[in-house]
């Protein structure tokens, strides 16, 4: 029902005008009976506080007046699984290793096709909400505006979800299918025509599905945060299906999980970085590097990443983040310049035109085919897609804080095309290379992780110490930024989403971060941390019904957004308005605003007395006492506030 009948009329000479005789009070084809019972309850219930939800400006939770109190129950409840399982890692690395093989094989047989579902779905989804309808709604009140230039904005997305594995995955992966190729392809491992398989799946596995993945979790608690008014939290999510689900015993069962996936995953990732440090240092060096020097370093990196993470995300990443772009696009045109320039430009059309082709036959790849799809799936497309899924809460947090005022458009198109481009590119220069090295016959192969590839495809090239120690300085500042990163969410996940965390919860998280990182080293080097991944893939699983909960809630929202039901009303009016020009005056009409019967009405389908289409707002702005936590506390950790 529409508490404001108005009507876009089509008038030859006035727009002020009278609904159209024999039309007042009656609608053909209507059903008197539901026309009286939108009467009575229009007349027993207008909006609330006489604010029509299609006028609700949006708000901010940083406007609502509502608190941040440190959650005991998840922070508690995070810390000591996290302390089990890092106990289980130093005493008995090969049993984590041998249980968590166990049990991502069990899910990849069992389960894989629900991964690629939902990755195909969220993918679907998100272009729908980016350059659908819904593309022009904002992240943040009507009014509101970024807070961060678009350079800035790219910088640390390029930091926060690409990272080490950019530097790490570039050359390796390619070179790796290269060597084995796919189930998807016939090609002859280490021929030529091995090269498009082993590009097209690099591209499937490292560009858009992922960004896809970060911008669902990222682009719902932005909205949810900054535009509705609610904490930042996972469980929040869940609000439109769910209500009041932070506070229940499930929601802070998700927000438990979503705290130690951002942590272990983290970790693990900080693990291959610090593998790869001590490779490059070792070949700068020419010296072998042990345990000592693990432990020095990560001591050293671990500090200055705290120290960045307390200085918050304006003084720490963002200057850290567009240092970081600056070198990384340095040592990529080096490497075009310097390695086969003509070889790498001619494979980047070729292996877009060849994914696209391919993405049927990757996408349809299933471990009941044989023992071989199985194999590949588990070490490859199965074992990302849960591990993107992973890092959602954590790297779609971050989005979320640097992505407020941005419409849903900009959103999707900043967050999932610029990075996978960058990602395109990258894979394309660094894993091109190393193929046509091996091609020529160099020294270019796949070493145990395979930390080794992108030294020695420096090593073949001019100026290899120069450019190996910019590659060394770039991991160093990839490690640092994606711990900073990540402690600053972990820590707002534990402060019911805290915008800025203290500096305590930060401290604890930014320590467990090296501390795990340096205990599964220590305690078994690769096989923890494959153990570590294989476990990651077990908990992904819950977590990808999360992300179809997650579709559903916010879908639903969408739908209900002020400015969507601005357009619907503007449609209804101009369909009525035309109409009604047309039959009345022919060609020669205008459109204006009249009132009319509220069955005539362009709200006249659309309950706008509905509560629930503004209480969200009227009680963050009128009464804040509604949504406001407990009292906080202080920013030390042993005095958290109970939930």
């Amino acid at each position: 029902m529409n508490s404001d009948p108005l009507h876009f009329d089509g008038a030859a000479n006035s727009t002020d005008r009278p609904p159209a005789p024999g039309l007042q009070g009656q609608k053909p084809g209507g059903r008197p009976v539901e026309r009286v019972k939108k009467a009575l309850r229009h007349a027993a219930s207008e909006p609330t506080f006489g604010l029509h939800p299609g006028l609700v400006p949006g708000i901010s939770v940083e406007d609502t007046g509502v608190g941040f109190p440190t959650r005991r129950s998840v922070f508690i409840v995070a810390l000591a699984v996290s302390l089990a399982i890092l106990t289980w890692a130093t005493l008995a690395p090969a049993n984590l290793n041998l249980v968590g093989t166990t049990m991502q094989g069990w899910v990849v047989v069992r389960f894989g096709w629900l991964f690629n579902a939902t990755v195909v779905g969220i993918v679907i989804f998100m272009l729908l909400v980016g350059f659908g309808p819904t593309g022009k709604i904002r992240l943040g009140a009507d009014d509101s505006t970024p807070e961060y230039s678009t350079l800035s904005w790219i910088s640390m997305l390029f930091a926060a979800g690409l990272g080490i594995g950019l530097i790490f995955y570039g050359p390796m992966e390619p070179l790796s299918h290269f060597l084995s190729p796919p189930p998807s392809t016939d090609a002859e491992a280490g021929t030529s025509d091995a090269i498009l398989p082993a590009m097209t799946d690099a591209f499937l596995h490292q560009a858009s599905i992922a960004w896809c993945i970060y911008a669902l979790v990222g682009g719902a608690l932005a909205y949810a945060s900054y535009r509705r008014g609610r904490l930042p939290l996972i469980s929040s999510l869940f609000e439109p299906v769910f209500p009041d689900g932070n506070n229940r015993v499930l929601g802070k069962i998700i927000d438990v999980f979503a705290v130690l996936v951002t942590l272990f995953g983290t970790a693990t990732s900080l693990g291959i970085g610090a593998l790869q440090i001590r490779t490059g240092v070792s070949m700068i060096t020419g010296k072998e590097l042990g345990n000592g020097f693990v432990v020095v370093a990560i001591t050293i990196l671990t500090v200055v990443f705290t120290i960045s993470a307390v200085a918050g995300i304006k003084k720490g990443i963002r200057l850290m983040s567009n240092a970081n772009m600056t070198l990384v696009i340095l040592l990529a045109a080096f490497v075009l310049l310097a390695g086969p320039t003509f070889f790498v430009l001619d494979l980047l059309p070729v292996s877009l035109i060849a994914f696209f082709d391919n993405l049927p036959n990757m996408l349809t790849v299933f471990a009941g085919q044989g023992a071989t799809e199985e194999a590949y799936l588990t070490a490859w497309t199965t074992l990302y897609w849960a591990w993107w899924i992973s890092w959602s809460p954590f790297v779609g947090m971050f989005i979320a804080k640097i992505s407020k005022g941005r419409t849903l458009r900009q959103f999707v198109t900043v967050v999932v095309f610029v990075p996978s481009a960058i990602s395109i590119v990258w894979f394309t220069v660094f894993g091109g290379s190393a193929i046509w090295m091996n091609l020529e016959g160099r020294d270019m192969t796949v070493v145990g992780a395979g930390e080794n590839v992108m030294f020695d495809l420096l090593g073949n090239l001019p100026f290899s110490t120069v450019t190996s120690v910019v590659c060394l300085v770039a991991i160093l500042v990839f490690f640092v930024t994606a711990a900073d990163s990540a402690a600053n969410v972990m820590g707002s996940m534990s402060q019911s989403g805290r915008p800025v965390p203290s500096k305590s919860v930060t401290i604890v998280w930014a320590s467990a971060l090296g501390l795990i990182s340096m205990a599964l080293l220590l305690a078994g080097g690769r096989n923890a941390l494959s153990g570590l991944q294989s476990i990651m893939v077990t908990c992904a699983l819950p977590f990808t019904i999360i992300l179809i909960g997650v579709m559903v809630s916010w879908g639903k929202e969408l739908r209900n957004d002020p400015y969507m039901i601005r357009r619907r009303y503007a449609l209804e009016a101009i369909r009525g308005g035309v109409r009604r020009g047309i039959g009345e005056h022919g060609d020669d009409f205008v459109f204006g605003a009249a009132p009319v019967s509220e069955d005539e009405g362009a709200g006249a389908d659309f309950e706008s007395d509905d509560p629930a289409l503004t209480e969200w707002y009227t009680e963050a702005v009128q009464d804040p006492d509604v949504v406001e936590g407990p009292e906080e506390q202080p920013d030390k950790v042993k005095a958290a506030t109970a939930d």
